[in-house]
């Protein structure tokens, strides 16, 4: 990525906003900007985000640039972030000065050529499209909200992704961005903040799903002079990708959403703390602080309004276990990150030991929207118990893949065999992995019964955690897959606690000589012996749930290990592997066997999640 400097479009003759009355100006004057930049040329825009970057996005849009240009096209092309849709991927969305907006998927170089000869020639490509954003059909090509890819989506976070430019603060700004903020600073005291994100019930989309507003009211209530808010965008899971994508794609919204939250609670400075391999997410997050500071929405007295807010970036070097709130907290203040045995509880004692508020990125993004349209709105989407709408990202053999939005109570039925297309031809359905690595498979059976939600995934050893699901297929060995996913708990372990340091390598090892044709009468039993034990005593949530796959695949597949230790046939020999792929869309197989316990291997290149 090039080095930042400020779009001529976001700052020519506007300066330092110094009041509300400038905010709500330069809200028109971004907007006739934007619309005359646009208007009577054809748009072209290409989403650029780590998948579609693996996939060859930069060649197209090299290409795109140079074949507008050498038939003197009358264009603006411009880039975006992820949309969601990385099945479709590198994508580019073409709108005419006199049509709307068609979406073509899978865009090599030469038909990037294609696309550009017919602009030049004033219309549009009749082929490679996935639909329009009309709601009619337009020239052959359907409306998007008719693709099932779309139509079951419920976009709230996902409403700008792929549509507005994350690196211009003006294109944010003409789409409602900071509007909240405002809202929030000048008409509305703390504490009636914290009262709106109550009434939404928002709960963590971390994982564990605890309640914001108890969090923000319990950072309100500590009496400090000095406080902090910390976001944790550390996810590092091998299947979860939904925060990059989020902080890619809509960077201005999580930081408009610590902005509401340092106000709410009282803190002057917020911390986002973001894993250090999602380079991308972390060019577009500082970006969009640069231009917030040169705006004057972030700084001392903002807007003339007396408060001071300030947010500062901060990366972690790779370790799952940094997603743990008091490890991520440890690791801020430059320490090791080891849990800290709670109580205190970070809202008492946290970052520098003062009250600390830290929420996960997707939480965070929400606040806008609760704050633009009311708690109560909110808390119209979703199930009873589980309120909004969640980002999910599905790896396996599905027709689609990438980040979806959806509302709180679908089916994972509908999730997996409607909006991401069923299973691959010549692949069947077997199960699907839930809750990152921290919880248990579910069956196909189950599936139109459980919802993704909070409540029923978990009353069947499952869980929604933060909303990354595999899907793993008939080919796929499901001893090995237990033994992969105890793998990497037992390499991403810090090792502070004792039940957790020897629970997972005994856990490994048992699974390893199971999967190598060595099992012996009562290795099950032995497995489910130290899995209690590691719920039961472990420090912190990485141990608790570090058995939770093993168990969840003893329940439902316990006849595949009994197999393995009873009839010990060579077919254990080469089964299929899903191997780690921080930042692959989908799960890749390969024939390999992964080692016992004590034998020599790499860490897996991973990192952590909250």
């Amino acid at each position: 990525m090039q080095p930042y400097s400020p779009p001529e479009l976001a700052y020519k003759g506007a300066g330092v906003l110094k009041s509300p009355a400038d905010f709500n100006a330069h809200i028109n004057t971004a907007r006739s900007r934007l619309a005359e930049a646009r208007a009577g040329k054809w748009v072209l825009t290409v989403a650029v985000s780590e998948d579609s970057i693996a996939k060859g996005v930069r060649d197209v849009l090299a290409t795109l640039a140079r074949e507008l240009e050498r038939l003197n096209a009358d264009y603006l092309l411009r880039t975006v972030g992820s949309g969601g849709w990385s099945w479709a991927d590198p994508s580019v969305e073409i709108e005419g000065p006199d049509g709307p907006a068609v979406l073509y998927g899978n865009i090599t170089p030469e038909r990037a050529e294609a696309l550009a000869a017919a602009v030049a020639e004033g219309r549009y490509h009749g082929e490679w499209g996935i639909g329009t954003r009309a709601d009619e059909p337009f020239e052959g090509h359907q409306p998007l909200s008719d693709h099932p890819f779309f139509s079951r989506q419920h976009r709230v976070l996902f409403r700008d992704a792929g549509v507005v430019d994350p690196e211009n603060i003006d294109e944010y700004i003409a789409a409602g961005g900071y509007s909240a903020f405002v809202k929030a600073i000048t008409e509305m005291t703390p504490e009636e903040v914290i009262e709106e994100v109550s009434t939404a019930n928002v709960r963590g989309r971390g994982g564990a799903g605890f309640p914001a507003g108890f969090k923000w009211g319990g950072g309100r209530e500590s009496q400090a002079e000095t406080k902090y808010v910390v976001v944790n965008s550390h996810e590092g899971e091998p299947n979860v990708y939904k925060d990059r994508r989020l902080i890619e794609s809509c960077p201005h919204q999580l930081l408009e959403g610590i902005m509401i939250a340092c106000y709410a609670i009282g803190a002057k400075t917020g911390y986002n703390y973001i894993g250090g391999e999602h380079f991308l997410a972390v060019d577009r997050f500082h970006i969009a602080v640069e231009q917030a500071y040169a705006l004057g929405l972030l700084g001392d007295n903002v807007l003339g309004t007396g408060q001071s807010i300030h947010v500062r970036t901060r990366l972690g070097s790779g370790a799952y276990i940094a997603g743990e709130e008091m490890a991520l907290l440890e690791s801020l203040e430059g320490k090791q990150a080891k849990p800290r045995t709670k109580p205190p509880y970070p809202t008492v004692v946290g970052y520098l030991n003062r009250p600390t508020v830290l929420n996960n990125a997707e939480t965070l993004s929400n606040v806008p929207h609760i704050i633009n349209n009311g708690g109560a709105w909110f808390a119209g989407l979703g199930t009873e118990r589980s309120k909004g709408t969640k980002l999910v990202t599905m790896q396996g053999r599905t027709e689609r893949s990438g980040v979806v939005e959806v509302e709180m109570g679908m089916s994972l039925y509908d999730l997996i065999f409607n909006v991401y297309g069923g299973m691959q031809e010549g692949y069947e359905f077997a199960g699907l992995q839930t809750g990152g690595i921290s919880a248990g498979p579910v069956t196909r059976p189950m599936l139109k019964d459980l919802l993704v939600d909070f409540e029923s995934l978990r009353e069947v050893g499952g869980m929604l955690g933060s909303g990354g699901f595999v899907v793993f297929d008939d080919t796929v060995d499901v001893v090995e897959f237990a033994l992969y996913l105890t793998e990497f708990s037992r390499w991403e372990s810090c090792g502070k606690c004792t039940p957790c340091r020897l629970g997972c390598p005994a856990l490994v090892e048992i699974l390893g000589r199971i999967f190598n044709g060595q099992g012996r009468p009562g290795d099950i039993e032995l497995i489910e012996r130290h899995s209690q034990a590691m719920v039961e005593l472990s420090l912190c949530g990485l141990g608790v749930a570090a058995p939770a796959p093993v168990m969840g695949f003893l329940q439902y597949y316990r006849a595949e290990f009994e197999k393995r230790i009873y009839e010990q046939t060579d077919e254990s020999v080469a089964p299929l592997t899903l191997i780690a792929a921080p930042n692959a869309a989908t799960a890749i197989p390969d024939r390999h066997r992964l080692p016992l316990y004590g034998q020599s291997t790499p860490p897996l290149g991973v990192s952590g999640d909250d």
